[in-house]
């Protein structure tokens, strides 16, 4: 079996309704997706090559493909983190690229070999994937009444835990924000907050503070993503957890985080850290170092699928006989906001029931992505052969 083709997909649907966090204000959802086809007639989907990603897939890594076999996944995954070792870019995009070839891949050897990924991992630890409620985002004049019914919703639907941003108001009206939201949804649902890199280290401990009245589990990103001793700095004055990660590319990038214990826990995003491949190693990494991994999702069914897999391998931390989500368990982020790239791409969309989602045991990823609305949401494409 060798790849024949390779496509690249640039996804946008509109909003209804607008939602910002602490750096930005959205009306589009947007994704990029990478297909990979075989001369067997074996299909691979990845996701992560949005934007200049996606010229990175065409004009850097096609040409190491074309003509290979696909089941060689950690020999390519080499060849394509060579070619931008060099010039630094394995960071930012050329990391979002190399994922998204990744995953693609691992569903292509999957799919060959009549294995789900999480078998080709290994087996499962875990049949379904403890996860939490993102949503809670800011929309205009949400508050108090469209935003704590969102949260009150999130608990009907069995969620054990959910998550909201902080960081894009003064800092009393974020209090404020999650002081309702508390009161809303009671104290046994677990409850986070995201500032997106909002604050330095003063501030952050700061807000931090004047949440810790309200039992908050982590606060994910309080400081720049990569300023790691504002992290400690952080860490080392709060009550909760401090998470984060989501941005940062390969191991490489972890590696001090971990060493330093300057997270609690730690958040890849398979889409982004270096696809499967890479994403677990950085797991194993941080589990040698006591560190929780609860992945960062956000996109389409392509990127839940590969998270599932991953998590379902990832060993409790630490080991308990009756290890707890959020607490031994790996967790992972459940997007909750409008999608329509993430409701319609796949003919089966994922589902929550009591707080988890079960892990695909189809071939390769397990899931079956609609050519149709990949066609009618795609605003760019290419297509590149041998």
């Amino acid at each position: 079996m060798r790849i024949s083709a390779i496509e690249t997909y640039i996804l946008q649907s509109p909003l209804e309704r607008p939602f910002g966090w602490s750096q930005g204000w959205i009306d589009t959802r947007s994704t990029g997706l990478v297909k990979i086809i075989t001369d067997e007639g074996v299909v691979g989907w990845g996701e992560g090559c949005d934007g200049a990603a996606a010229t990175i897939v065409g004009r850097a890594f096609a040409p190491l493909l074309l003509g290979q076999d696909p089941t060689n996944r950690v020999g390519l995954w080499h060849k394509m983190f060579c070619q931008l070792y060099n010039s630094g870019t394995t960071s930012g995009i050329g990391g979002s690229a190399l994922s998204a070839v990744d995953i693609a891949l691992w569903d292509i050897a999957g799919q060959a070999a009549g294995l789900s990924v999480s078998d080709l991992l290994g087996g499962r630890i875990r049949d379904r994937v403890p996860v939490y409620a993102t949503g809670l985002y800011y929309t205009d004049g949400e508050f108090p009444d469209r935003l704590l019914q969102e949260a009150r919703t999130y608990v009907e639907m069995g969620f054990l835990g959910m998550k909201t941003k902080v960081g894009g108001l003064p800092l009393q009206k974020d209090v404020e924000r999650v002081a309702a939201l508390r009161d809303a949804i009671g104290p046994d649902v677990y409850l986070s907050v995201d500032a997106n890199q909002a604050y330095n280290a003063a501030t952050a401990i700061h807000l931090g503070e004047r949440l810790a009245d309200y039992d908050i589990l982590w606060f994910e990103e309080p400081v720049n993503a990569r300023d790691i001793d504002a992290y400690l700095q952080v860490k080392a004055a709060l009550p909760m957890a401090i998470a984060g990660g989501e941005v940062l590319r390969m191991r490489y990038e972890f590696k001090d985080f971990l060493a330093r214990r300057a997270f609690d826990i730690a958040q890849p995003d398979v889409a982004h850290v270096g696809g499967i491949t890479e994403m677990r190693r950085v797991a194993e990494m941080a589990n040698a170092f006591g560190v929780q991994v609860n992945p960062h999702v956000w996109a389409s069914p392509i990127m839940i699928a590969a998270t599932l897999h991953v998590a379902a391998v990832i060993p409790p931390c630490p080991p308990a006989r009756d290890p707890q989500p959020f607490l031994q368990e790996p967790t992972m982020e459940f997007d909750r906001t409008p999608s329509p790239i993430r409701e319609e791409l796949c003919r089966r969309p994922f589902e929550q029931i009591g707080g988890y989602v079960t892990v695909p045991t189809g071939p390769g990823l397990g899931i079956e992505v609609d050519q149709r609305v990949v066609d009618r949401l795609a605003v760019a494409r290419e297509r590149y052969t041998e």
